[in-house]
């Protein structure tokens, strides 16, 4: 309801609701965050945040139409002093994080084991029969990062950067990515050996595209063979950063906060992705229409206009819903159900024309 996650703010919030005291109410969620040892009392615990954020998912799962997700992974600052890695659920045009751990910025080390920590906790939560795509862009792009993923049974698909090789199965030459690509408004798919040298090379599907409004080629790897799989399916992954918005001047204002303890943070955080949830889900069904049980509650298709570009994010679109709810005195909505729209399609021809595999040259 504040629009906000400072913890004062929140506190006047709920003290005004409630009628206590508004140091009382600040306390209680300042302790919250903290770990066990810095809270006063001997019986005091702290919030166990793995746990949660595999509840979160499965949460989420309940709520799920349908049995494909995409997840993401990729890492936000803010300013000097954090760096989060996320995975996030890509849904409808945003991102929900799942699981994530908040590190100092300039923090010295890999981030391998964090990224296989966050993987291997969150996969209990699936169900094996399910497609999960795992996407990130090149900058997160590791051979073990690709393994791992296909080790969980799900399927990566990770960006790589454009100076690599490429050998298409059947052929013993070697080609640079551009090269398959050839031109704007080219795709180019196969399966064959990425990366020239022995101890990076991958057995794989190259997925390939160059479109009109992106400056640079996408080059995607994924286990998926060609014709299980699209390269569009890689633009998905652009909504987690709106998930990231969302939780700073988008949403939660999380860019304000004073912490500097990252694991206070991440906790904090906790609270960002159970809101975010909430306000999406609901937001959902008005802009689907679907199950609406208030028949006063105002027809907005004709605001939303999605189709191609939504006019207004579900994040904001369920909080209004929310507010209107609390001002005309009903029963606010809890989460509801989580209508995913289709993956993108694959290119048609004219969309796209398949380049073909290159000449050896002499």
């Amino acid at each position: 309801m504040t629009g906000s996650c400072g913890r004062y703010t929140v506190a006047t919030f709920l003290g005004l609701l409630s009628g206590q005291k508004v140091a009382t109410v600040e306390q209680r969620l300042y302790e919250w965050c903290l770990d066990a040892k810095d809270k006063g009392g001997k019986q005091r615990q702290e919030l166990v945040l793995s746990t949660c954020q595999l509840a979160l998912l499965q949460w989420i799962i309940r709520l799920w139409v349908g049995t494909q997700l995409a997840l993401t992974l990729d890492a936000t600052s803010l300013g000097d002093r954090f760096v989060v890695l996320a995975v996030s659920v890509v849904y409808r045009g945003c991102g929900i994080p799942v699981a994530w751990t908040v590190l100092p910025a300039g923090a010295k080390g890999a981030w391998r084991k964090e990224w296989l920590r966050l993987l291997r906790l969150l996969r209990p939560a699936v169900p094996p029969e399910w497609t999960v795509i795992v996407l990130a862009d090149r900058g997160l792009y590791a051979g073990w990062l690709y393994r791992r993923i296909v080790r969980l049974h799900w399927h990566p698909f990770l960006r790589i950067n454009n100076g690599s090789k490429f050998r298409p199965q059947g052929r013993a030459h070697w080609y640079w990515l551009k090269d398959l690509i050839g031109t704007v408004g080219h795709q180019w798919q196969g399966r064959g050996s990425c990366f020239k040298h022995p101890a990076s090379r991958l057995e794989c599907t190259l997925l390939a595209w160059w479109s009109e409004a992106n400056e640079d080629p996408w080059f995607v790897l994924t286990d998926l063979s060609p014709t299980q799989s699209s390269v569009t399916w890689y633009g998905l992954r652009s909504w987690c950063e709106q998930g990231f918005k969302c939780n700073k001047r988008g949403g939660w204002q999380w860019q304000l906060t004073r912490m500097h303890h990252p694991e206070r943070a991440a906790r904090l955080w906790l609270a960002l992705a159970v809101a975010t949830l909430w306000m999406v889900s609901v937001g959902t069904e008005l802009e689907c229409r679907t199950n609406l049980d208030d028949p006063d509650l105002p027809d907005l298709q004709a605001l939303l206009d999605h189709k191609p570009v939504r006019r207004i994010r579900l994040h904001r679109l369920g909080r209004l819903w929310l507010l209107v709810e609390a001002i005309a005195r009903q029963a606010l909505h809890l989460p509801r159900q989580l209508l995913p729209e289709p993956w993108p399609a694959p290119l048609s021809p004219t969309q796209a024309v398949l380049a073909p595999c290159p000449e050896v040259p002499p």
